[in-house]
């Protein structure tokens, strides 16, 4: 299986574990990614805020690159996930917007490729050949997937049942890894409300981390950079703002796999975690 590879921003910056961890198991797994050239930032939460048009000019244009490849694309950042697959909805839909960002691009827009988040492509491969590559099963390991709301909202755009979702489920269950029935996989952890509502969001994480310790989670696993961020790197803050004492990590899914499949912790990113992973990484024996 060959697809375009569209990193998006952020896995080329503060979620640079992310981008590793996922060319690396793709490679393993024989998914062949060829990185879209010239890419650009999909807008991300900022454009649609500020300007419809340029939240749904600035995906397409990184759909219309990989339409040239004549390769689908494989989008691992969710929010990048979400704009691209909103765009493409939008001008199927809407025949004048479609003109006019086919004036801003200079060429024609044919809509051909389909995207692909991280979870759709390894459900993909299906289970017998991500079974295969597991040398070193997560027995004793108890996480919660956790999802967000990007790639599972709005319905349009899910690549997911919205309330029950089950894809990173399916796709962590040949590494023997328990995966925990909770309910907070879904929530929303604020994403980027932490520059401009700094509590609402803390208050957010704080829940999700609440719900995850609830029900003894070793870890937590995702496929959002923001998400990420937020339940890693905040993970401090929010026990100094409400007096708690969290201590989940907070794997990315590829991590989490590739760590089942064998491959060398570093060149996973593992060492670039706010919240230390060994204990969790202990039990497992890794």
């Amino acid at each position: 299986m060959k697809l375009a590879y569209y990193p998006g921003c952020s896995l080329k910056g503060t979620a640079r574990e992310y981008d590793l961890s996922t060319r690396l198991v793709a490679r393993h797994l024989g998914l062949e990614l060829v990185e879209i050239p010239d890419w650009n930032c999909c807008g991300a939460t900022a454009a649609h805020s500020t300007s419809h048009f340029l939240a749904v000019a600035l995906p397409a244009r990184v759909l219309a690159l990989a339409e040239d490849m004549g390769l689908d694309i494989l989008s691992p950042c969710a929010a990048c996930y979400q704009r691209l697959r909103a765009a493409q909805e939008e001008l199927k839909r809407d025949p004048e917007l479609k003109r006019q960002v086919e004036g801003a691009l200079g060429r024609t827009f044919e809509g051909r490729v389909r995207v692909f988040s991280l979870l759709e492509a390894l459900a993909q491969l299906g289970e017998e050949a991500l079974a295969a590559q597991v040398v070193r099963p997560l027995k004793g390991m108890q996480v919660a997937c956790y999802y967000g709301c990007l790639l599972v909202r709005p319905p349009l755009t899910s690549c997911d049942d919205p309330e029950q979702p089950q894809l990173m489920e399916k796709i962590l269950a040949p590494t023997k890894v328990d995966t925990l029935d909770w309910g907070g996989k879904n929530e929303c952890c604020g994403a980027s409300l932490i520059f401009g509502a700094r509590e609402v969001a803390l208050n957010l994480i704080k829940n999700i981390l609440h719900a995850a310790a609830q029900v003894r989670a070793h870890a937590l696993v995702t496929a959002c950079p923001l998400c990420h961020a937020n339940l890693d790197l905040r993970q401090k803050e929010v026990n100094r703002f409400f007096g708690t004492n969290f201590a989940i990590p907070v794997f990315y899914l590829s991590q989490l796999l590739g760590i089942a499949m064998g491959l060398n912790l570093r060149d996973l990113g593992l060492g670039s975690h706010f919240v230390d992973p060994r204990r969790a990484l202990r039990m497992v024996g890794s």
